[in-house]
């Protein structure tokens, strides 16, 4: 069925580049998965609005979930947008450019959803034949790949079955709002207004990311003992559990917030210090100066599954838990999980300012004048 979806759309888009021109002043912003305003492809995306001289559009593949007639529109004016454009920006793998003949004069950039390097992804994690095949096929349609330091430059070159020319240093644009001043107070206002239960409380925020399969999935929150939480912090401290996306089969947990729907940046921002495990998310923390502690119940088992690029317990910025009771002395202790935030952003950013949707920019553009 995917091959079918794949061959579909690259037919679409495969007419309508030998049918329309391309726009010269069109940018198209390509989600394939997860994708919103306050990722790097929606902060590029108002980068480039604020700029008034181009034309933007977008292609989702939340169309195809959508109805019936956006559905068809992903496969037809959805088709034509991408192929007409002279820039196009992508945060994720989108599989049927496999199949698509770009313009030689359109410039296909890949800005990536995640920042750093961690877990080990793309090319370098375990894939089936076909889709490692397929996922070579699409960054041979990229022209650059941007990541947040030359330290990982080569990781991304591995990543993507690329040559190193093509990765681009520049940082990510999502920084940009991360870093960018907010008024944190109004945020935790609004917050508390959805989640009174919170008010008068700091906030700590448990974001484990997804297991391999539905089974460890549902058991993830087994391990945190809130009753326990509660006892020892419960008038300081409210704790927060957001969800991967793709974890869809985990019960709550009583006594504790659900926020797995909030944005991970406005959370970012209200929140004290995350328990986390193997997600990127401690980027985000890390940026802010924020106590990181990594909850790692099942590290040896994670790690057979799906590696790092680094030996994990001396490169997370910040304390390795492998019992719940580790992790509330960790809690009481937060100065323990700071010393390795500084040396773990340095590594993994080499922009710490709110100009990467400018540098990325212009540098695409530049290559193309």
């Amino acid at each position: 069925m995917k091959n079918l979806f794949y061959g579909l759309y690259a037919l679409f888009f495969n007419i309508c580049r030998k049918l329309f021109p391309l726009k010269n002043n069109r940018i198209c912003f390509v989600a394939p998965h997860n994708g919103g305003e306050h990722d790097s492809l929606g902060i590029m995306k108002k980068y480039v609005e604020l700029l008034g001289s181009y034309e933007t559009v977008s292609v989702s593949t939340r169309d195809l979930k959508s109805s019936v007639f956006s559905a068809i529109g992903f496969f037809t004016s959805g088709a034509k947008k991408l192929a007409t454009s002279r820039y196009v920006f992508l945060n994720d793998n989108f599989m049927p450019m496999a199949r698509l003949n770009f313009s030689p004069d359109a410039t296909v950039t890949q800005l990536w959803h995640a920042e750093g390097a961690f877990k080990k992804f793309g090319l370098s994690a375990p894939l089936s034949a076909d889709i490692a095949e397929r996922e070579k096929a699409c960054s041979k349609r990229l022209d650059y790949i941007i990541c947040s330091s030359k330290n990982i430059a080569s990781i991304y070159a591995e990543a993507f079955g690329t040559d190193i020319e093509k990765v681009l240093p520049l940082g990510s644009p999502r920084v940009d709002e991360l870093l960018a001043e907010c008024d944190s107070d109004s945020m935790r206002k609004a917050f508390d207004e959805k989640h009174p239960e919170c008010k008068g409380k700091k906030l700590i925020l448990y974001a484990p990311t997804f297991r391999e399969s539905p089974e460890k999935d549902s058991a993830l929150l087994s391990h945190i003992d809130a009753e326990k939480f509660n006892a020892e912090f419960g008038n300081e401290y409210q704790l927060l559990i957001k969800l991967h996306p793709q974890i869809n089969s985990a019960s709550p947990v009583e006594k504790t917030t659900d926020v797995t729907k909030e944005d991970i940046g406005m959370l970012t921002h209200i929140c004290k210090m995350v328990i986390t495990d193997y997600s990127s998310v401690c980027m985000d923390f890390a940026l802010l100066s924020k106590p990181c502690i990594f909850f790692a119940f099942d590290l040896e088992e994670y790690e057979k599954e799906r590696s790092f690029y680094f030996d994990y317990e001396s490169y997370v910025p910040g304390r390795v838990a492998k019992t719940f009771d580790e992790v509330l002395e960790a809690i009481r202790n937060p100065q323990s999980c700071e010393d390795s935030l500084e040396s773990f952003r340095e590594f993994n950013f080499d922009y710490i300012d709110c100009n990467n949707a400018k540098r990325i920019f212009d540098a695409v553009t530049a290559s193309n004048s």
